[in-house]
């Protein structure tokens, strides 16, 4: 059991989502950046899409009540464990009684961490996302909360060998969408030239984006149709709009170009102030960039023995105290020493 002891911003459940249900108008939510969920999911040994926490802007504080393995990745945070940071991206050891401070996120606005063994929030429809738009599913986190997990420990850790960056400027790549013909014959050149700055008003249903108008040849109503995550919908007012996971699953605003599957992570790390451009690419190009997204994301986990997790652990200790002299970690074959 794990009690929250302040939840942060907008702290949730959430996994791949509620998938297959769009045609009953039940969205598939979900995490926003599910690579960053699947990458923390694997560095504690859960199946890619098990239920983690979502942390958006700033993580919570949690009292564990039990032993547990643990790992943080997505946005860069400086987590600490009874005030001694440690890493992200790597599988780190709880014990009962200790207090994790998941703190600010300092890039990209997402962060996830998963534990081993996952938690256990109720389902519904088969998904334990909590569902911002709709309702569904478990209630975001609350200070207070005992949250339910089955833990258990590891004979092998991981690590990620290359952590992701996100950078406050972000090149997507679309293809054109089902309603290409509805604007003028410029609208791709504006859409490709223009860059477009995230919104504050953005959520986890879409990024709002401020920037060049994108102006429509038709003017008559669209009849509201089935959306995807990554659509990118013109409204009235000519600034796009991207859907992201929670997205609704109708909608009646024209689709000039959908997101490449691909590149959907990236998105949801886009935080208010972010700038975006869009690129056209084939769908040929669009498959061989998701197969070599899935390659590389079994690549870049790593397994390590308890040494080389400990070694990575105090460096980033000595990052943290820059008055630290000298520190030394010797296990079995292991040794290291860190000096400033």
């Amino acid at each position: 059991m794990i009690t929250v002891i302040d939840p942060g911003n907008l702290t949730s459940f959430q996994d791949l989502g509620r998938v297959g249900y769009a045609h009953l108008g039940v969205p598939q939510a979900g995490a926003a950046d599910s690579m960053s969920l699947r990458h923390a999911n694997l560095l504690v040994g859960n199946a890619e899409g098990s239920a983690a926490l979502e942390m958006t802007v700033n993580g919570p504080t949690l009292r564990f009540e039990t032993d547990a393995v643990v790992a943080f990745a997505g946005g860069r945070v400086e987590p600490t464990l009874d005030d001694m940071p440690i890493p992200m991206y790597q599988s780190i050891a709880i014990h009962a009684g200790q207090t994790l401070a998941c703190g600010a996120i300092l890039t990209g606005i997402r962060c996830y961490l998963a534990i081993a063994g996952g938690f256990s929030p109720n389902p519904t429809l088969a998904s334990a996302s909590s569902d911002t738009f709709a309702g569904l599913g478990p209630p975001v986190i609350r200070a207070g909360d005992r949250l339910s997990c089955e833990t258990h420990s590891l004979h092998q850790g991981w690590y990620l060998r290359s952590p992701p960056e996100f950078p406050d400027e972000a090149i997507l790549g679309v293809i054109p969408g089902p309603h290409a013909d509805w604007f003028t014959p410029a609208a791709f050149e504006v859409l490709s030239g223009c860059t477009y700055v995230v919104r504050a008003d953005s959520d986890r249903t879409g990024l709002r984006l401020r920037g060049e108008d994108i102006r429509r040849e038709k003017h008559s109503e669209l009849s509201s149709q089935g959306m995807v995550t990554g659509a990118v919908q013109i409204p009235g007012d000519g600034q796009p709009i991207v859907l992201l996971s929670n997205h609704g699953t109708i909608g009646g605003y024209p689709v000039i170009a959908v997101v490449i599957h691909a590149d959907l992570p990236r998105m949801g790390q886009l935080r208010s102030g972010a700038k975006l451009r869009f690129q056209l690419v084939s769908h040929e190009q669009a498959l061989a960039a998701l197969r070599g997204s899935e390659a590389a994301l079994h690549a870049a986990v790593a397994s390590a023995d308890s040494g080389l997790l400990a070694a990575r652990r105090l460096l980033v200790m000595a990052k943290a105290h820059p008055g630290l002299r000298q520190a030394c970690l010797q296990l079995e074959r292991w040794r290291v020493n860190v000096r400033r």
